[in-house]
This record gives structure tokens, sequence and C-alpha cells, in this order.
């Protein structure tokens, strides 16, 4: 089944799995996380409801109840997995996609992620392998409505934002389910009706063009600052009041002026974020580390370092007292607490995160190439030879460390795709090793 990836189920519904595949995940899920209860969620779109219908009778048929909290965002699902105490939790969504994708986020007890290897491998053996036996005591589906019992939660966040004028792109994901509850009919809101055809933009807030409608808000009515969920609301992205997109790793740097000024401690980043956001945040006096990309290694290594909190390039956001789990909508409520502060302080967006940005940046570059193993190694013996590095990593690609700049080079996990990311201390040096880069993975195209 085509739809099992490193980090979740996700592929086009109807192509890459059906309501068929649905069912068989429903059964055999239980029994993989020894859960007599599943907990289970959905986004808006038009597929999700045949999801959970297949999805739901494949767990009652096993013997399990469905707990059903119908609509929601996945940090949500995420949030009552631990606080309630749930061993198996299901999130029907595609996040970013588009409108021809859906999937499924599952979670284990403490909502932990479930990734292909620790557990989706199995239960996909499961499904491939194994008999369906209807249970002779079925499960049932309890509706189980906790959406105000998590606003309360998130309010515990909201500061004073009255000085500061913001947007707020939706889009049209599950962000508008909550938002409004939360900040009110202050800010200027767009998108902000869910509606999983997502006929305004895709809901992926990295991709530039989908960001343009925020970026003219922003700029026409001189807002201090724009925000944009994806579609399933666990990630979040920024515009500064100049109408510039914000790298989403700088936010990471960004943060530290909520957390370390209060406590210090572990931070995590992914292995593509910037030089500078490590500086940053170690002149704080905390300590930075640095690991893979993805939920599936994100969460589980920040309980590991019982780290505060910490961020990946795409704009997930994890934080320890959200059960180390990524939520777009707090960490939203994070920034605009910042900027409200330091807007008193006579200090705007823009200006913060030129403090924190140092160095060119090339963002995340893509190389069509079937092998990625052998470009990648192609790369690092070719740069390794030619200077002396300062620091190699090696897991999820790899990032290699020089004087005067620094590269990293992974594999895409779902696409024929080599993805690069390189940054210098000044354009000229990032032009000329980005030209290198290019001239060497022209050989295997």
């Amino acid at each position: 089944m085509k739809a099992f990836k490193a980090y979740d189920i996700r592929g086009i519904y109807n192509e890459e799995f059906t309501k068929d595949d649905a069912y068989k995940i429903g059964y055999f899920l239980p029994e993989l996380l020894q859960a007599d209860n599943v907990l289970v969620g959905r986004d808006v779109r038009v597929s999700s409801d045949e999801i959970f219908e297949a999805l739901a009778r494949g767990i009652i048929d096993s013997g399990a109840n469905v707990y059903n909290i119908g609509l929601a965002t996945t940090p949500m699902v995420y949030y009552m997995t631990a606080k309630h105490k749930f061993s198996a939790s299901v999130q029907i969504t595609a996040s970013h996609n588009s409108r021809e994708y859906n999937g499924m986020k599952i979670s284990r007890a403490n909502a932990l992620p479930v990734g292909l290897d620790t557990g989706l491998n199995r239960l996909l053996e499961m499904i491939q392998t194994r008999e369906i036996e209807i249970a002779d005591k079925r499960g049932k589906i309890i509706d189980y409505k906790v959406k105000d019992e998590y606003v309360q939660f998130l309010k515990t966040y909201i500061q004073d934002y009255s000085n500061i004028k913001m947007a707020i792109d939706c889009s049209n994901g599950m962000a508008a389910l909550l938002i409004k509850k939360l900040l009110g009919k202050d800010p200027i809101y767009i998108f902000d009706d869910m509606d999983g055809t997502f006929p305004n933009h895709e809901p992926n807030p990295l991709i530039e063009e989908n960001v343009a409608d925020l970026k003219k808000v922003v700029l026409d009515q001189k807002c201090d600052i724009g925000v944009i969920f994806d579609g399933d609301a666990d990630r979040v992205m920024f515009v500064d009041e100049k109408g510039k997109f914000i790298s989403p790793d700088l936010i990471i740097g960004f943060m530290a002026h909520y957390f370390l000024e209060k406590e210090k401690g572990n931070v995590l980043e992914d292995i593509r974020t910037s030089k500078a956001v490590k500086e940053y945040v170690e002149n704080m006096g905390c300590k930075m580390h640095t690991w893979r990309v993805g939920r599936a290694f994100a969460s589980p290594k920040l309980k590991e370092i019982n780290g505060i909190y910490g961020g990946e390039l795409a704009g997930h956001y994890y934080f320890r007292d959200f059960f180390y789990s990524d939520s777009g909508i707090l960490a939203s409520l994070i920034v605009l607490n910042l900027l409200s502060r330091f807007k008193k302080e006579g200090k705007s967006m823009s200006e913060i995160i030129s403090n924190i940005a140092k160095y060119a940046n090339s963002g995340e570059l893509n190389f069509k190439i079937e092998k990625k193993q052998e470009a990648m190694d192609a790369l690092k013996d070719y740069f390794v030879a030619e200077e002396e590095p300062m620091e190699i990593l090696d897991f999820d690609g790899y990032r290699i460390e020089f004087k005067d700049w620094w590269f990293n080079v992974r594999p895409s996990n779902t696409e024929p795709y080599l993805r690069l990311l390189a940054e210098a201390d000044n354009e000229k040096i990032l032009k000329e090793k980005i030209d290198e880069i290019k001239t060497i993975l022209k050989k295997f195209k």
C-alpha cells in the first residue's frame, strides 16, 4: 500500500488507499497498540467522513470502542490522547496536501507518534498477511465532546493583543474551527470557512503562492503580523509587517524570549535549521540539539532530552507542556504574546527577526534524482576533500559544516527528490557553493 509513509499514512484517496484499507487499518490498530479504546478525529476533507465510517467499523469489529470527537485539529487529537490517557488515536487528515489526498496520523499512549519504524511497518504487515475475524463482542462508537475543554486549555496562553493588528489565513482548514473562539472578531480573517475542497489555495503555507493573499492583506491593512495555518493546524507560519515571509526555523529563535528567559534547558531543531538559530538560543544560556525531520522523530527526541520546546523548518513547533507534541495554534499564541511585548518596546516583527537571521540562506531546493544515496555521497566526498569540515552529521542525509558555509542534503521519503539547503556567511559564497553543488548533481539526473 503506497500510502504508508515514514511519518504517517497518506496518499491520493481511492488511488493509493481506499475505504477497504481504512477498514483494515481500523481492525488491526487496537491489537497493534494494545488499545481497548481508540480516539478518532477528522479534518473537513470531502473524503474524511467516508474514511471515518470505514475506520470506525474496523475498530468496533475488532472489539474496541471508538471515541469520536468529530471535526478536529490534529493537535486537539494529540492533546486529548495524552490528557485522557488513550493508548491509541487517529486523526484523519492529509495535513497540507491538496484536496484529492487524505490519510491518518496515528499516535500511541502519551501522544507519541507511530511512524514506519515504530509500528506502521507492523500494521502494514498485519493488513497484508492476517485474516479478519469479527469479535464476538463488537465495540461501539461513543460521541466524545472535547472542543470546549481544548479551547479552555489554549486560552490559558492568551495575553492582551489589543496593541497589535493581525491578519489570519485559515487556509479553509481546521484552524477555522477554533481560532475565533480564541482571538475573537478583532483580527482580519481570510479563508476562515472550513471547506475541504480548499477553493482559495492549497493548505500548504510553505509554497510561496499560497501566502500571496495574506501578504497583500498585511500590506493593504498595515498589519503588524500575518499568520497562516496549514490544513490540519499542526503547522503555522508568519509574515512580517513588510509582507515578508519569515523562514519558520527563525521562529525557534524568536520563541526563545518566551521560554528561555524563564528557564534554561534543552531546545530541539531539525537538521535544516539556520546556524543563526543555534547561536541565538545558546547565547541565552541554553543547549541546542539537532535531530531528524518529522514529528515521528522530533516528538520522541524532545521527550528524550527533556527539551523545553523545539521546531522545524516546515513550521512545526513542539512543546514540553503540550505533551512534547506540535500545535500551530499554540505556537501562534506564543508568537503573538511576544510581538505584543516587543511592540510596547517599539520593536517590529521584522526588526526582531533581523536580529536573529545573520546568514545568506538558499531555502530548500529540490533536485529530481533517482540515485539519491550516490548523489549525496558524491557531494559529501567532493566537499570534504576540498576543505576541512568542522562537523558532519550523518542522520537524515548529511549536514556538513565548514568555516563559512554549510549544507544539508537529504532524500525525500515519498518522491524521487533530493532536498538541499545551504547557508553561507554572505551571498557571494552561497552562490559559488550552490553552483558547485548543481554541477555535481547534474551527473545524476
